[in-house]
């Protein structure tokens, strides 16, 4: 049993990364530091997902001499997948970002108790 937890090292480390993401998006008051966390979170999903489409002995999903069972590819699709959500990655923290200096220039400040206190 240890040794297949230890096996999986990488999977402990996606937990540990989505949990990181997790917290500050939920624990924090700064809007800036929930953006970090939520792209901590994002590429901990990333990672993950890569690393479910790696196949120990597998091949390129191109016809070969002497592969041709489909269990002898390397099944693509969770990488095309995850460059799709690098790009919304990097979209949604753009807009984020530019959220957040709309905020701060209106309210002089990122922390979500003085910003709620400044609307009521």
């Amino acid at each position: 049993m240890v040794d297949y937890v230890i096996s999986k090292y990488n999977y402990w480390i996606y937990i540990v990364l989505m949990m990181i993401g997790f917290y500050a998006m939920m624990g924090k008051r700064n809007l800036m530091k929930k953006l970090i966390g939520m792209n901590i979170f994002q590429t901990a999903i990333i990672l993950f997902f890569i690393s479910i489409g790696v196949k120990k002995g597998g091949t390129l999903p191109v016809f070969m001499e002497g592969a041709t069972r489909a269990v002898d590819y390397v099944n693509p699709l969770p990488h095309v997948l995850m460059l799709t959500a690098i790009v919304v990655l990097v979209s949604t923290t753009g807009v984020a970002l530019a959220v957040l200096l709309m905020i701060y220039r209106r309210y002089k400040t990122l922390e979500e108790n003085e910003i709620l206190r400044s609307i009521r």
